[in-house]
């Protein structure tokens, strides 16, 4: 088992300086200069603000559940112990990607370019492809029946109506 602190330090380290940190502050930055079009209405700014805010939840939500319940972190090279299907895992499989897409999107809107669109499209793609050919294969190795299980009753993107109830639980 990881140790809590150092499972703490990866996952914050990471999403600072590594995947999140550069797709969702680092390229923006880069193209937009976090300036917003000069005729941005402000009602327009903070609708984007909270659909951002909320956006954010499912990725820090799972950061903090895999650290607590899977015993891991999202880094790669040091994934969860446990299967986490668990918050925001009861409605949909990949509910950290989901938010960071959202908020891609929305950063897009706000700042008016298509540069951030081809953003979000380019890792939606990256991400589909890492989903399906490298993190389900693991899942399905490391897991086995449990994933499978999980895999059958709670879809990739769209989320569930209602929250998926583990076997057992």
């Amino acid at each position: 088992m990881a140790s809590l602190g150092k499972s703490v330090v990866v996952s914050v380290l990471f999403t600072l300086f590594g995947g999140p940190g550069i797709l969702l502050v680092l390229v923006p930055w880069w193209v937009t200069g976090f300036h917003l079009p000069e005729d941005e209405p402000l009602w327009q700014i903070l609708i984007c603000a909270v659909v951002i805010a909320v956006g954010l939840v499912p990725l820090l939500e799972s950061i903090w559940r895999f650290i607590v319940v899977g015993y891991g972190t999202l880094v790669p090279a040091m994934p969860p112990e446990h299967l986490v299907v668990s918050g925001f895992y009861r409605y949909v499989r990949n509910p950290m990607y989901v938010g960071v897409l959202t908020v891609l999107l929305v950063e897009a809107a706000l700042f008016r370019t298509h540069s951030l669109v081809t953003e979000a499209l380019a890792a939606w793609a990256a991400i589909e492809l890492f989903v399906r050919l490298y993190e389900e294969p693991k899942l399905t190795r490391t897991f086995g029946d449990e994933y499978t299980t999980y895999r059958q009753n709670v879809r990739r993107w769209l989320p569930r109506w209602t929250p998926w109830q583990p076997p057992g639980q």
